[in-house]
């Protein structure tokens, strides 16, 4: 993985799902310009490791269609394929992220910090849910499932809400402990960008733009 500061990576994830997000309906041409760029994002410089990922993608993909099928094939296909490069382009940030450090990369959003306490709050949900999925692979492996498509059936059968479950209560305890230690929505430390690495998030922005702009024009 590159040496990049965490609020550059951040910043630039959101730059992707944002401008993915806002696309026009049925817009192919400029969404697979953003899932290349989402692929080489997350292969090439945050280098995500691939077991991982797929095992995270196949799980959230399970509430995802069932979702947007109802809306329609062609719609629903768009909006998968759209869920999807958000997923993998935000997946693949997490899973590379430090421990305990997105809130490090938080500070450098220019967001309210009402904004900033519930993301923060929200990422460390994020990572307790990461640990839980890795345990509950683990546990499919013991268990003989082997594979994708065996853990895509463990998952999809029996334990997606257990899940949740743990996870929220898991959550919960982890945030007592955090009030407990003096917590009160801010993190003491300072995170700002170089001008170098401001320059890339508008570039990044203006890029974002232009696919957006071109996905209504045409």
């Amino acid at each position: 993985m590159l040496k990049i500061c965490l609020p550059l990576r951040l910043q630039l994830s959101l730059i992707i799902v944002v401008g993915a997000a806002l696309l026009k309906q049925n817009s192919w041409y400029c969404l697979g310009v953003y899932g290349a760029i989402a692929f080489f994002w997350a292969f090439f410089i945050l280098r995500v490791p691939v077991r991982k990922l797929t095992g995270l993608l196949g799980a959230e993909l399970i509430f995802l269609s069932l979702l947007a099928l109802p809306l329609g094939w062609e719609r629903a296909s768009f909006l998968l394929v759209r869920s999807l490069i958000c997923l993998i382009t935000m997946n693949s940030f997490l899973l590379t992220l430090p421990p305990h450090s997105f809130g490090i990369a938080l500070k450098g959003l220019p967001l309210p910090a009402g904004l900033k306490e519930s993301l923060l709050l929200a990422g460390q949900y994020l990572e307790i849910l990461l640990a839980e999925v890795t345990q509950m692979q683990r546990s499919a492996q013991l268990r003989g499932l082997n594979g994708t498509t065996g853990w895509l059936r463990y998952a999809s059968a029996s334990m997606i809400g257990a899940l949740y479950l743990r996870s929220l209560d898991r959550a919960e305890r982890v945030y007592a402990a955090m009030i407990a230690r003096g917590y009160n929505g801010m993190l003491p430390v300072d995170s700002t960008l170089r001008p170098k690495e401001r320059f890339i998030v508008l570039l990044g922005c203006a890029i974002a733009l232009t696919l957006t702009i071109t996905s209504y024009t045409n």
